[in-house]
């Protein structure tokens, strides 16, 4: 019997089939009673199958595939009216006060979704999220590693990383041509009481688009001519720690 559904490679659609890969991304998932969650991306429903087993969720789903919707809703009565319809990149928030998300995330957007979940972290509790292996370690890197970049400090301000396990291509139908690591995002509060998100996310952002010049050269379109003399500027972005970050943020954009 072939499968009730077709691939689409314009999504970035690889099927995780592997049942004890899919039973321990769930289980990584920190369940409350009368908890909210969110599976971005359900896809043939891998996940959903175990997910809306959990006892006292309110679960919903964002899926931008028509086929897949129709599909898992057949499949699984439960899902009517569960399933929001759209590119999650374009969704608005999808639940009032406090939720989680978890998904195996298409490849193709993994950055943008995570840049969804920073607009969304005022109400997001934890994430847990399969990505493409390079994508979740550099999520998950620190300071004066290759792999250190925008959103491992936009990540790390306002969660707790933690890098979890790999997923073999084996286990996903096809098998991609990278490998999977699945990560853990706990909302950390904004310890660094950072007001203004989007003023921060400038800041990273143009400090590692030349990473290879120092701060001093990087940031001179976006600081005033008196802030390139701090001696900090003198550094490569991606000697920086989250804290230097957050405190070059204070200095010059409070």
């Amino acid at each position: 019997m072939g499968q009730p559904y077709t691939l689409k490679k314009s999504l970035g659609q690889h099927f995780l089939h592997d049942e004890n890969m899919c039973k321990k991304i769930v289980s990584s998932l920190a369940v409350k009673e009368g908890m909210q969650l969110l599976e971005i991306g359900p896809g043939g429903g891998a996940i959903t199958k175990y997910l809306i087993e959990l006892k006292g969720v309110d679960y919903k789903a964002i899926e931008i595939d028509n086929e897949k919707v129709v599909y898992l809703q057949k499949t699984y009565p439960y899902l009517q009216g569960r399933i929001i319809e759209k590119d999650i990149l374009k969704a608005d928030v999808p639940f009032e006060g406090k939720f989680s998300i978890i998904g195996n995330f298409p490849y193709n957007i993994s950055s943008p979704i995570l840049f969804k979940v920073l607009e969304w972290e005022p109400q997001v509790e934890e994430v847990i999220g399969m990505f493409q292996k390079e994508v979740a370690q550099r999520v998950a890197s620190g300071p004066g590693s290759k792999l250190y970049g925008i959103l491992s400090v936009l990540m790390q301000a306002f969660f707790e990383v933690e890098y979890l396990f790999d997923v073999h291509e084996n286990c996903f139908t096809p098998p991609p041509k990278v490998k999977s690591g699945v990560i853990r995002l706990k909302n950390i509060a904004n310890p660094y009481e950072i007001t203004d998100q989007r003023k921060f996310i400038t800041l990273v952002k143009t400090a590692f688009n030349q990473r290879r010049k120092t701060l001093r050269n990087a940031l001179k379109s976006i600081l005033p001519p008196d802030a390139l003399k701090d001696p900090i500027m003198y550094k490569r972005a991606e000697q920086l720690s989250v804290g230097d970050f957050v405190a070059l943020y204070k200095l010059y954009y409070s």
